[in-house]
């Protein structure tokens, strides 16, 4: 069966299109999960810390900033392996842009690990520091 992905007119348009495309949104989440340890290990933290965000934040904004700049991390995982994906799809040669771009890709996704630190402490620190 063709790759239904490849067809202009075949975008997720209405509510069948809206299913394929989730469909191959969850593919994309199963693929990573089952050959991406760091996403497993980042998906471990989100169950962990998730809960912890909706416990310790107070109200909604502060609800959605510490659970949002955990699913932040985990778009930029996705995204990471992505690049890396498309990379070794065309060699596994050294090549210094290739090199460049996965170096790249990882430093997005520590940043945004630096950006859950900032996050958490800047919202939580301050109660932990009173008591």
């Amino acid at each position: 069966m063709p790759d239904l992905r490849s067809g202009a007119s075949l975008l997720p348009r209405g509510p069948r299109g809206m299913w394929r495309a989730l469909r191959w949104s969850l593919q994309g989440l199963a693929i990573t999960w089952k050959v991406e340890s760091s996403f497993r290990l980042e998906v471990y933290l989100f169950v962990v810390l998730a809960p912890l965000a909706l416990w310790l934040g107070q109200g909604g904004v502060q609800k959605a900033l510490l659970l949002g700049c955990l699913l932040l991390v985990l778009a930029a995982e996705l995204l990471n392996s992505a690049i890396e994906a498309v990379i070794e799809r065309y060699g596994a040669e050294q090549h210094e842009l290739a090199g460049r771009a996965k170096d790249m890709g990882s430093a997005a996704v520590f940043v945004l690990m630096l950006n859950v630190i900032a996050t958490w402490a800047l919202i939580l620190g301050p109660r932990l520091l009173a008591r």
